[in-house]
């Protein structure tokens, strides 16, 4: 036994729990922040809030894709509930962003969750054309070239991925596609193969 006095080897010192396990130090409790300070830290991190004026003129962009998105469905034949026409699904997708459009027009000087345009919002342009890229260029060249390019532009450039990643991927995603879509379901879409 030890006296009161006397010190203790630095192992007899360890706390350790109901199963003797080492129990962890103060050192690691500290680092693991609770929730609370998590959403405090990321609510001081984030970008500064876009205005009303920007949360408006997003409105008005998507209540006018809406409207031109239902004015080509439109043109496609939207037919009936019994029998769909190939205009159905772009109205129904198309009312909806009309509906959403008006959503955030309504409520645009209340909501502070949309970020001002910055030097990173860019990359959603990008995205954006890179996708409408895709839809000029497959009726053309078919969609195994589009899709490769696609996935190796959004994950290298957008994603910040590495080079053997990027390209490995986008091949693999093609070739997923290409035999699910065209091999396995014969979907009719543009294809080299």
């Amino acid at each position: 036994m030890t006296s009161a006095g006397s010190s203790q080897s630095p192992e007899a010192s360890v706390p350790t729990d109901a199963s003797g396990a080492q129990a962890p130090d103060d050192s690691e409790a500290d680092e693991a922040a609770t929730v609370d300070e998590l959403v405090e830290q990321w609510e001081a991190e984030k970008p500064p809030a876009a205005g009303t004026a920007s949360n408006v003129a997003a409105a008005v962009v998507v209540g006018l894709l809406g409207v031109l998105g239902l004015l080509g469905s439109l043109d496609l034949g939207v037919g009936a509930a019994s029998a769909p026409g190939a205009g159905t699904w772009p109205a129904l997708v198309s009312a909806a962003m009309v509906l959403l459009a008006v959503g955030l027009a309504i409520t645009a000087p209340r909501n502070h969750d949309a970020e001002k345009f910055s030097g990173t919002s860019w990359l959603v342009v990008l995205g954006l054309a890179t996708m409408v890229g895709f839809a000029m260029t497959v009726g053309t060249v078919g969609f195994e070239i589009p899709a490769a390019l696609l996935a190796f532009v959004w994950l290298k450039v957008l994603g910040r991925e590495g080079w053997r990643t990027s390209v490995v991927t986008s091949l693999l995603v093609t070739v997923a596609f290409y035999l699910i879509f065209v091999l396995a379901l014969g979907t009719p879409i543009p294809h080299l193969f």
